[in-house]
């Protein structure tokens, strides 16, 4: 069977000679990279689209390292406390060891630091292109057009700037005006960017229809909720305030869905139910296209160890989540949770199963629990989505340095393994499950934390219990093979009016911990709250009491952690008296 396939190449390749022998025109061969149709190509409509389409596509940091993805779940989970990189010590799953960001040990070498660096400007050089094609396009590109696409342009711009600007701070700010050979490696990280993310917002917010053709597409509402929280970042509370009202009252999707919460809270981590009424802007994955580029590829390493066909992926425990958070899911009698602290502390402690073995009789914690906890965190004894009982030790890959529990936000059921996850590499771990930077559960207690700081605190406690009602409703709960309850779930609402200010804080402040669990917010959170210190060197005291290889010397240090460093490889291309490092690196 070989041989014909090779007699048929070499006599196309015996033709080719003869066809060309006579003529030196197959040399006349246009430049790699060469439109046909030349440059006008890039200028039609489907040119332009086709560039901020490439636009979209970089929200998962294609193309660079798991760390670049607008997720966060490195930074903003790892470094928050919500999980620890996971597997086991030697296992990196980047350029460098993500261990470095759950010990605060990051240096300006670091390839995850310097790829969050490019990703961003990757996506910031993609939508300038968009902006510089506007003025040159095609007859068929309408006035309406125009406007629309510039303003997605500028609201995927000030996304990637808003996450320069919460991981590095001080950042060189390139428009559209700036390119190679213009100057664009003098543009220094002297000036606060906030004004210029404001702008490109508040264009967007204008400039962009209520609804779009496509459901990953930004619209008029998604740019007035990321204004918001622009505003919010800033403690601009009077100015965030009535765009969060506008939000929450009038706002819908893409699709024209009014905004609201799934009734079913695993429906927003479900590649089955994505896109729904809370979806407010999310990433847009999708399996088996041809590249698992297009799919959730920066959680290829985030399931189970070691499962086979009993669970998920197989690969490669990393992302398990912390003690601390399991423990913050204990509730009073009530359903109340513990704010004072006291879930780290004596039998408020969830049980777990460190250091016994998946053979050894294990009876899960029967105390009471938030149900949103079994949705979160993959625990022994309790189901694991559609797959098996989690057994514990034999899903984890090295217990001493990740301990007991597994991710499972974010997790493909079995029912949906190879039609929702793609089979072309070396995992099924590439799935079509959208990530949601942000969704509706986010506004409503971004939108409490307003109304705190603007006096209203009646306000901030019917959006806190919105979000608790929600997870209150009682068929949505984890259930065992028998169909009761998988564990002891309470919850209840805030019943009396929040004493103080400071009250109503904790309680926010906790709630967002619960509700977003594990989605690449928490260290930006308690950054902007400004008790980063305070929480994070607490955690790093109880965890490494239980996990001591993986945070062994760790420490948050104030005014260096809150950003991670330039990376010094920028530093050396533009020059130190262009770029200055942030203080203490």
């Amino acid at each position: 069977m070989k041989k014909p396939i090779i007699k048929g190449i070499t006599l196309t390749a015996m033709l080719s000679l003869v066809t060309f022998a006579c003529s030196d025109k197959f040399l006349d061969l246009s430049p790699t990279g060469t439109l046909r149709g030349g440059d006008s190509q890039l200028f039609s409509k489907a040119g332009i689209e086709s560039t901020l389409i490439s636009t979209y596509a970089q929200l998962n940091g294609r193309g660079f390292s798991r760390a670049a993805s607008s997720f966060n779940w490195v930074r903003g989970s790892v470094s928050g406390g919500d999980a620890n990189k996971g597997s086991n010590p030697g296992d990196a799953g980047g350029n460098s060891n993500f261990t470095t960001f759950q010990r605060f040990e990051l240096l300006p070498t670091n390839g995850d630091v310097n790829d969050k660096w490019r990703g961003m400007y990757e996506g910031i050089s993609r939508a300038n292109a968009v902006l510089r094609a506007i003025p040159q396009a095609a007859a068929d590109v309408s006035d309406d057009d125009k406007k629309r696409i510039s303003a997605e342009a500028r609201f995927l711009r000030a996304h990637y700037y808003f996450e320069l600007k919460r991981s590095f701070n001080m950042v060189p700010y390139i428009d559209e005006t700036v390119d190679y050979g213009s100057g664009i490696e003098k543009v220094p990280n002297n000036t606060d960017i906030w004004p210029k993310i404001e702008e490109d917002l508040k264009y967007a917010q204008t400039n962009l229809p209520a609804t779009q053709s496509a459901a990953g597409r930004a619209n008029k509402w998604a740019a007035t909720a990321y204004l918001a929280k622009a505003y919010l970042y800033q403690k601009k509370y009077t100015e965030a305030k009535p765009l969060f009202d506008q939000v929450i009252a009038e706002g819908v999707t893409a699709r024209g869905t009014k905004y609201d919460l799934a009734a079913n809270y695993t429906d927003v981590f479900n590649a089955a139910t994505e896109n729904n009424a809370e979806s407010i802007f999310a990433t847009q994955a999708a399996a088996n296209t041809g590249s698992v580029s297009n799919s959730a590829q920066e959680l290829d390493l985030n399931f189970p160890y070691n499962t086979g066909s009993n669970g998920p992926a197989g690969c490669c425990g990393f992302f398990a989540p912390s003690f601390e958070l399991a423990n913050s899911f204990r509730v009073n009698a009530n359903g109340l949770p513990l704010l004072d602290g006291s879930y780290n502390t004596g039998a408020n402690q969830l049980k777990n199963d460190q250091g016994i073995d998946s053979k050894t009789p294990f009876t899960p914690d029967a105390g009471p629990v938030d149900p949103r906890l079994d949705w979160s965190i993959g625990r022994r004894g309790i189901p694991y989505l559609d797959w098996s009982i989690h057994p514990g030790l034999d899903w984890i890959r090295d217990q001493s340095f990740a301990g007991p529990y597994s991710p499972k936000k974010f997790i493909f059921y079995k029912s949906q393994d190879k039609t929702l996850t793609d089979v072309s590499s070396w995992t099924n771990g590439y799935s079509a499950i959208n990530y949601n930077i942000i969704r509706f559960a986010d506004v409503l207690l971004m939108a409490a934390e307003v109304e705190i700081e603007v006096g209203s605190l009646e306000t901030a406690r019917t959006y806190i219990n919105r979000v608790r009602t929600r997870a209150a409703n009682r068929t949505t709960w984890v259930k065992a093979p028998d169909g009761t309850n998988a564990a002891n779930y309470v919850i209840s609402n805030y019943t009396t009016p929040f004493a103080s200010k400071e009250a109503a804080r904790t309680a926010v402040q906790f709630e967002r911990k619960l509700e977003l669990s594990g989605e690449g917010h928490r260290f930006y959170d308690l950054v902007r709250w400004g008790n980063a210190a305070q929480v994070l060197n607490a955690f790093i005291a109880y965890e490494s009491q239980r996990l001591p290889t993986g945070y062994a010397g760790a420490r948050f240090t104030a005014g260096k952690d809150e950003y991670m460093p330039i990376p010094q490889t920028q530093i050396d291309y533009q020059g130190r008296d262009v770029l200055k490092q942030n203080p203490n690196y």
